[in-house]
C-alpha cells in the first residue's frame, strides 16, 4: 500500500508566482513561506520559512526565460526541501525548458533535456509532474515516477465553445502530427499538415508542401509550444495561399521569444490561444492573446497525488475552461 504523507504543501520559485498562487487557491491552502533571491554575487539563496518535515510538498517552477536561472532555483529549492526533512517532494514543471534538445540529430551535440532530468532526480525529487513535454520519451530520462498531463482538453474545447465554421486542423510539421490529429478528433475536423525542412539550428525552416485541403475553412494550427514564431508565421502563409478563409493558432507554452510578438502583431492570425503554463509579461499580452488556465487541471493533479487517487481522472474533473 503506498504511503500517505502528512500535510499537503506547495511553494513556488519565481519563474510563474501567478500560476503557483492560482493553484494554492483552487486546493483552498497558503502558499508556503520560503525566501529565494539572488546575492549580489549573482548566487542563489533558498530559505523554507516553515517547518515542512514529513510533509508532501510540491515545487512549482516553469523552466521558462531566464531558463537557467528558474532551472537552478529549483534544483536549489528540491535541495533545501530534503535536508529540511520533507516527506516527499514533487517538482511541478508545468514547462519543461530544453525539451527540445531530446536526441542527437547531428555530431557532436548534447541531448540536454536529458541532463536537465537528471539533476531534478539528483537534487532529491521523488517524482515530477509537468504538462506536455515537447516529446513524451522525455518521461524515460527520469528514472523517478513522472505525470504528464495536458492542456490539449482545454484548448480544444474553447474552440469547441467557439464554434468555428467549417474547421480544419493544420500540423505546422510532420513531427507534431500526433498531436494535431488528437486535436482533430476533438473538433470533429479534417487534419492538414505542412511539409517543411528545418535549415541549419537558427530556428529558420523551409518550407516544402501542404498535405491536405484547407480552401475556404477557418484553419487551427496546433503547436506545443509557440517560440520565435518562425513556423506559425509560415504555416499561415501556407494555408491563405491554398484559400483558407481565416487562420487560428493555439499551443500550450507561450516562450514568444525574440522577434515572435511583432511577427505575431503582423500576421494575419485572427486569435492565438494558449495557456499560463508561461508568465507573459505585459508587453507580450498583445489583443490576439488569449490565456486559458491551467491552474485547475495541476491543483487537481496535486491533490490527487497527495491523496493517492488516480490522476487520469484529474481530466474529468478539472476540464472547466478559465479565462484572464
Amino acid at each position: 500500500m503506498a504511503r500517505l504523507y502528512d500535510q499537503l504543501t506547495i511553494f513556488g520559485g519565481n519563474s510563474n508566482p501567478a500560476l503557483t498562487e492560482e493553484i494554492c487557491s483552487y486546493l483552498s491552502l497558503p502558499l508556503g513561506r520560503a525566501e529565494v533571491f539572488k546575492f549580489s554575487n549573482d548566487n542563489t539563496f533558498v530559505r523554507i520559512c516553515e517547518s515542512v518535515r514529513e510533509n508532501d510538498v510540491f515545487v512549482v517552477q516553469s523552466f521558462s526565460m531566464p531558463v537557467n536561472d528558474s532551472i537552478m532555483e529549483m534544483l536549489i529549492m528540491i535541495d533545501t526541501l530534503r535536508r529540511a526533512s520533507a516527506g516527499r517532494v514533487t517538482a511541478v514543471i508545468p514547462y519543461f525548458g530544453y525539451g527540445r534538445t531530446d536526441k542527437k540529430d547531428q555530431p557532436r551535440v548534447p541531448i540536454t533535456a536529458r541532463l536537465v532530468a537528471k539533476l531534478v532526480e539528483l537534487a532529491g525529487a521523488d517524482r515530477v509532474l509537468t504538462l506536455d513535454l515537447h516529446a513524451g520519451q522525455i518521461q524515460g530520462f527520469f528514472d523517478i515516477p513522472v505525470d504528464e498531463m495536458s492542456a490539449m482538453l482545454l484548448t480544444s474545447n474553447y474552440f469547441v465553445e467557439k464554434r468555428i465554421e467549417r474547421p480544419v486542423v493544420v500540423s505546422p510539421d510532420l513531427g507534431n502530427t500526433k498531436r494535431a490529429r488528437n486535436f482533430a478528433e476533438v473538433l470533429d475536423a479534417p487534419l492538414a499538415i505542412v511539409e517543411k525542412r528545418r535549415v541549419g539550428n537558427r530556428d529558420q525552416s523551409e518550407v516544402l508542401n501542404l498535405i491536405g485541403s484547407v480552401e475556404g475553412c477557418s484553419v487551427v494550427i496546433v503547436e506545443d509550444e509557440i517560440d520565435t514564431e518562425g513556423s506559425i508565421t509560415q504555416a499561415v502563409e501556407v494555408c491563405l495561399k491554398h484559400g483558407a478563409a481565416e487562420v487560428y493558432a493555439t499551443c500550450v507554452h507561450p516562450v514568444l521569444s525574440g522577434p515572435a510578438v511583432m511577427r505575431l502583431q503582423a500576421s494575419p492570425i485572427r486569435e492565438v490561444v494558449v495557456t499560463n503554463s508561461i508568465t507573459l509579461p505585459p508587453e507580450k499580452r498583445i489583443d490576439k492573446l488569449t490565456v486559458l488556465s491551467i491552474a485547475p487541471l495541476l491543483g487537481e493533479t496535486i491533490q490527487r497525488i497527495h491523496t493517492g487517487a488516480s490522476v487520469s481522472a484529474a481530466y474529468r474533473t478539472a476540464n472547466t475552461i478559465r479565462m484572464f
